[in-house]
């Protein structure tokens, strides 16, 4: 449920985080808000979003011309995305009303960054420089939503080969842990998807406050 309270960033890590990240931004269209995608893990279902316009008896069509999908396949491509390019389109048309239906949805944030090709101590920076970025437009009001697949735990673990993750994998992980104001693990079974607060406050403390 989208909710009243200021935006946030809020992360959701898990089992097919790719498919109810598409999921989501297709509902959040058919309520009339305005979704930019930025995908850094090549996981945006257009399918999934007409599948949803289709079962709300919605035009598919009019869905995904609400949602506006850009694709990184490298960290600076993503870092350019979460920086410049997710500022130029926010502000297109903009007007105060329209930047309240405005979200922003990340799908994948630590995937490019990730690649064992670029050295550790330029993914660093280069994150933290993106980090800076969305923090400010969240301050400004932009809500996010973040969604990463389980295949990164927050908790270090063994690996395959038998040793513990790389601490480039840990320190993006625990970064983006802290970063968000609320963490959701999301665990399939035979019901469904189920969301486990792991980080935040609930809907129910939001309201006592």
């Amino acid at each position: 449920q989208v909710q009243s309270y200021p935006p946030r960033k809020v992360l959701f890590w898990g089992e097919d985080a790719g498919e109810i990240s598409s999921y989501v931004a297709g509902w959040m269209a058919g309520k009339g808000i305005e979704v930019i995608v930025l995908d850094g893990a090549n996981r945006f279902n257009a399918y999934t979003v007409s599948s949803f316009a289709r079962r709300a008896l919605i035009s598919p069509e009019k869905l995904l011309k609400s949602i506006r999908i850009a694709r990184a396949f490298t960290c600076y491509q993503m870092a350019t995305l979460m920086g410049e390019q997710l500022i130029s389109l926010l502000r297109r048309g903009e007007t105060t009303e329209l930047l309240r239906k405005r979200w922003v949805v990340l799908l994948g944030p630590l995937t490019t960054f990730l690649d064992e090709d670029v050295p550790e101590r330029e993914v660093r920076p280069l994150f933290e420089r993106s980090l800076r970025k969305i923090e400010e437009m969240a301050s400004g009001g932009v809500p996010f939503l973040l969604f990463q697949s389980n295949s990164l735990s927050p908790h270090l673990r063994k690996g395959r080969e038998g040793g513990f993750m790389s601490s480039k994998r840990a320190y993006l992980m625990r970064r983006l842990f802290q970063f968000s104001n609320e963490a959701w693990r999301i665990d399939l079974d035979e019901e469904g998807p189920k969301m486990i607060l792991e980080k935040g406050v609930t809907e129910l403390q939001i309201a006592d406050r």
